[in-house]
């Protein structure tokens, strides 16, 4: 069994919408996190080493970090088809979107929200807010979704950006068609309704 440790409106939101298009077995554990606003709190039932979100728990397992739980997912689901498998000629760029949305994208929108944008060493170190938005224009302006035709879990994670900020992707028709094409996907459907507890 799967457990996704949960809190609504947050980065774990997408890890639902991510089980729920592989038909995985899986619960929810909601709990609390302190926010930006100040509410919240941290919650001594979160099994994540820094008290965030999402923390998934399989067979005694702790996989913690977004782009972890999508390739560790997605590898255990293979018949779900979203996610390369090794020997795969697609893999490569699969693991490299999962990559890059950990360690450029989240940053770089980190550091533009706070208004940090323009530091050099940031830039040097990320690259900026224009060469991100390049690289995902790039992409998406090629083809349907990032690997090509066909949908991955690398677009979940690219995607959640977009409803969650649309304006840190890039402007343009592409980006809102592929917004459009996530938007409709019923899986999404199914796991916003899932996202607060009833």
């Amino acid at each position: 069994m799967l457990t996704l440790f949960h809190s609504p409106q947050s980065r774990s939101s997408r890890m639902i919408w991510l089980l729920e298009e592989l038909g995985a077995d899986y619960t929810i554990r909601y709990v609390d996190i302190p926010r930006m606003d100040g509410s919240g709190r941290v919650d001594p039932e979160n099994p994540h080493p820094d008290k965030k979100v999402p923390a998934l728990l399989h067979e005694g397992a702790l996989v913690t970090e977004s782009a972890a739980i999508c390739l560790y997912l997605t590898d255990l689901h293979p018949e779900a088809g979203i996610g390369p498998v090794t020997g795969d000629a697609k893999r490569g760029a699969y693991l490299s979107w999962l990559a890059y949305y950990a360690g450029v994208i989240e940053p770089v929108v980190a550091v533009e929200l706070a208004g940090l944008g323009g530091d050099p060493v940031f830039a040097r170190t990320f690259r900026g807010i224009e060469e991100m938005k390049d690289r995902v224009r790039a992409a998406l302006e090629a083809s349907p979704y990032l690997l090509g035709e066909e949908f991955t879990a690398a677009d979940v994670l690219v995607g959640s950006l977009g409803q969650f900020a649309r304006q840190m992707l890039p402007a343009g028709a592409a980006i809102d068609d592929y917004l459009a094409r996530l938007d409709a996907r019923p899986a999404l459907a199914r796991a916003t309704a899932k996202d607060a507890p009833r």
